[in-house]
């Protein structure tokens, strides 16, 4: 009889909406259905299953997930070892971020101040204080901006190399989405404006939905914030502010 839904989300960690979802999209079908109907998955739907969460856990796209295992060139074996390098990938870049934030505890506890290369040099050539001063006269007498400052006081150079992998992790997605020619107001494209409202709430202040529709409108208006999003494809800016749009109104 196989297992039924419930039992696959429990045993994956991971919702029942999710599984109808990618069986909407044809990602993992259930290899059957019971005689009411309800959906059964066998243990080849399961080694499915663990595949794409690999992919998912990685940072890849539905939709490139989808073609990664559905490519009739690849076999089982071949997905094993392309995932077990990236997770080696991913293994040493926490390494050596570990190593860092292990070199800032001992300059602190023995009072060693480290060098502003040193603290940022994870950015490459990105400034994260490029517009600090611009930012404080628009925004400084508000509760967000000192809620941000009270925020990143703190943060230390892997804090920071970890927002910045955050936020590129999302840019892809949200480029992918774009390629794919998904809309503002689709449910992926909402949950990515989502999940960037979050990424903020979690690292500098709490962002509200109306907050962040503002933020949405200035991403278009303000010319560097669309030179930045547009860079990565053009018209993204446009449709992230559509996104954020559409993300608040399902929220109210």
């Amino acid at each position: 009889m196989g297992y039924s839904v419930g039992q696959v989300a429990g045993f994956a960690g991971v919702t029942v909406r999710t599984l109808h979802h990618y069986d909407e999209i044809g990602l993992l079908s259930p290899s059957g259905r019971s005689h009411a109907g309800h959906r059964r998955y066998d243990d080849a739907d399961l080694d499915r299953l663990q595949r794409i969460l690999f992919y998912r856990e990685l940072g890849f796209p539905l939709d490139e997930v989808a073609v990664l295992l559905d490519d009739p060139e690849s076999d089982p074996r071949e997905h094993l070892r392309r995932q077990h390098a990236l997770l080696t990938d991913r293994i040493a870049r926490l390494q050596q971020m570990a190593k860092a934030v292990e070199h800032a505890m001992e300059a602190k506890k023995m009072g060693i101040n480290l060098t502003p290369e040193e603290k940022f040099e994870v950015f490459g050539d990105n400034d994260p204080e490029q517009y600090a001063q611009e930012v404080e006269e628009r925004w400084g007498d508000t509760e967000a901006y000192a809620q941000s400052q009270r925020r990143t006081s703190s943060y230390t150079k892997a804090d920071w190399k970890r927002i910045q992998d955050e936020a590129a992790d999302w840019g892809a997605r949200y480029t992918a989405l774009l390629e794919a020619g998904e809309p503002a107001d689709g449910e992926r494209a909402m949950d990515l404006a989502e999940e960037h409202r979050r990424h903020i709430s979690t690292w500098f202040y709490d962002c509200s939905y109306e907050i962040h529709t503002g933020l949405g409108e200035m991403y278009v208006s303000d010319e560097r914030f669309k030179q930045h999003y547009d860079a990565m494809k053009p018209g993204f800016a446009e449709h992230l502010r559509d996104a954020i749009l559409a993300n608040a109104v399902r929220k109210a």
